[in-house]
């Protein structure tokens, strides 16, 4: 083939960014074997109305396969006319000597040159694209990725004291039947982690913060505690400020000593402070991007901001708003929640779960004897990116630009995001005459060095209206953690009867394809009966003969 010939420079226009390369996601092919075409696709009078599902499946790691150092620098700049430029489904018009390409997705118009035009016409024929780049304006300071922070979010208060008997157990240091309580166990977990932050990860921080009818704030224990009591626990402001200034500078190989003895020394007694420790926690960890706040408790809060009253109406009016505006600072902030509670008791899940929930954190139901292990899970350094915002693009809708935008906020291994979409009836024969949809899915986030990326994926997905075609062929994995993720949600709003329906229309869903192969393998048997029995028949006449 010809050598296509350079692009000539643009006037006026920053240079197009250069792409990094990917490995290819695990539902791609390798490119030594050929890629395999979908199955062919039925008559479209085979449309089955009851069937409205539509799935779209791509497996996405955000920054896993991102390293700062093969990107060649940092000057990388990419045009905000040119961002839509990898994808492959655009449309174009000539203006005299001038070719100008329109964005499918956007709607955004980019001059080309003939030698890029011939160089896109021939990328015109992938079904997939997968580009990452870097962005030049960054806001913040170059940050080592061990600066994150750690802090426990302690409730020391009265039901603290409650105890469990637990028979002999190593890892609580108990060697015959005892009682253990909920503080015994969270200290002896905390003190573990420490002693394994201390050996695997020297430079991380970590600080105390501790509740009950006043909130204390250790930091990394080297200095007095902060206490905020009486009006101060009703002071957003000022209790962001404060947690905010009094920080933690030090890593846990220099604090670990004054740490472990901080935690040895907490007591139950008082009410619950909940929202105001959790907010002061918050603030302590904003300064580190990546960090984590680690919550356990056994109540619900019932002084302070975020109290929750026994009334359903006074909770549902006023304490959401204050655990909303308390996640969405975490997920600016670049702070994780994750919420541990003890079981058999009442803390209001619903409400404090959402921290978690919305900072992609844990929530997790612990005992006495699982607490440990469920906070070291909780504080490992599994972060992989920050202030995250997915944006998928619909084509072919009326207005131009279509777009649902979904801020993720942090990421952590092993998090999974879906989306679900429908055609509207009246659309639906328009729908039905196109074989291919393209989407394309724009990530934007900060890796852990705080550098600003963007990833573009742009796929085709064949259109089919054969019921039976399009129900063998779902990723029942992804419909299973979507209706997973569908119902949860709505089960933390009340909405217990229609998380009911989606799980019930997801059981008959999975059950199709079952069912098909089953009346296939029993025609099978019937026919291979019936010619079985002709063949005997005949067999015995040609004997007899």
């Amino acid at each position: 083939e010809p050598d296509v010939p350079p692009l000539p420079p643009r006037r006026l226009k920053k240079p197009r960014p250069t792409s990094l390369p990917l490995p290819p996601l695990p539902s791609v092919q390798s490119p030594l074997s050929p890629p395999s075409l979908p199955p062919p696709v039925p008559p479209r009078g085979e449309y089955d109305p009851a069937l409205s599902v539509f799935s779209f499946s791509l497996p996405l790691t955000p920054c896993r396969t991102f390293n700062s150092g093969q990107a060649g620098g940092r000057d990388r700049t990419q045009d905000q006319r040119q961002r839509h430029l990898p994808q492959y489904w655009e449309t174009g018009r000539h203006d005299f000597f001038l070719q100008v390409w329109t964005c499918e997705f956007c709607g955004c118009e980019q001059s080309v040159s003939s030698g890029d035009r011939r160089a896109r016409a021939g990328q015109r024929a992938g079904t997939r694209s997968d580009d990452l780049y870097l962005l030049t304006e960054n806001d913040d300071d170059y940050q080592n990725v061990e600066d994150a922070m750690v802090v426990f979010c302690v409730d020391i208060s009265g039901s603290m004291s409650v105890t469990t008997e637990v028979r002999e157990n190593a890892r609580l240091h108990v060697t015959s039947k005892a009682y253990i309580s909920r503080l015994e166990s969270i200290q002896d977990a905390i003190q573990k982690v420490l002693s394994s932050l201390l050996e695997q990860s020297p430079r991380r921080r970590v600080a105390l913060v501790t509740f009950n009818n006043e909130v204390e704030i250790y930091g990394n224990g080297i200095r007095a505690p902060l206490v905020l009591r009486d009006w101060a626990l009703i002071d957003y402001e000022h209790i962001w400020q404060q947690g905010v200034s009094y920080g933690a500078s030090h890593c846990i190989a220099e604090t670990c000593d004054q740490l472990k003895q901080a935690v040895n020394d907490l007591r139950e007694q008082g009410a619950t402070s909940l929202g105001p420790a959790v907010l002061a926690s918050v603030a302590v960890a904003s300064r580190y991007p990546g960090s984590k706040v680690i919550l356990c408790t056994d109540g619900r809060a019932n002084i302070g901001l975020g109290k929750m009253e026994d009334t359903p109406s006074v909770s549902s009016s006023i304490d959401p708003y204050f655990y909303k505006r308390v996640a969405q600072q975490a997920v600016d902030s670049g702070v994780i929640i994750s919420v541990m509670t003890f079981e058999g008791t009442d803390c209001c899940l619903a409400d404090i779960g959402r921290l978690a929930d919305s900072t992609g954190g844990r929530v997790n139901i612990v005992s006495v004897n699982t607490v440990a292990t469920e906070i070291q899970l909780a504080s490992m350094d599994n972060v992989l990116a920050t202030n995250v915002t997915a944006t998928l693009y619909f084509p072919y809708e009326r207005e131009r630009n279509h777009k649902l935008v979904r801020e993720i906020g942090n990421v952590t291994s092993g998090l999974e995001i879906t989306f679900q979409f429908a055609v509207k009836s009246k659309y639906m024969d328009v729908f039905l005459r196109r074989k291919v949809l393209p989407f394309q899915l724009q990530l934007t986030f900060k890796t852990r060095e705080q550098q600003k990326c963007i990833r573009i994926l742009t796929e085709q997905r064949p259109v089919t209206s054969g019921r039976w075609l399009s129900t063998t062929s779902l990723n029942m994995v992804v419909l299973g953690v979507h209706c997973a993720q569908l119902c949860a949600s709505l089960t933390m709003e009340g909405r217990v009867e229609e998380a009911q329906r989606h799980l019930n229309a997801q059981q008959d869903l999975k059950q199709r394809p079952i069912q098909k192969d089953e009346i296939i393998y029993s025609n099978w048997m019937d026919s291979m009966v019936t010619i079985c029995a002709e063949i005997t028949t005949e067999s015995m006449v040609s004997s007899h003969f």
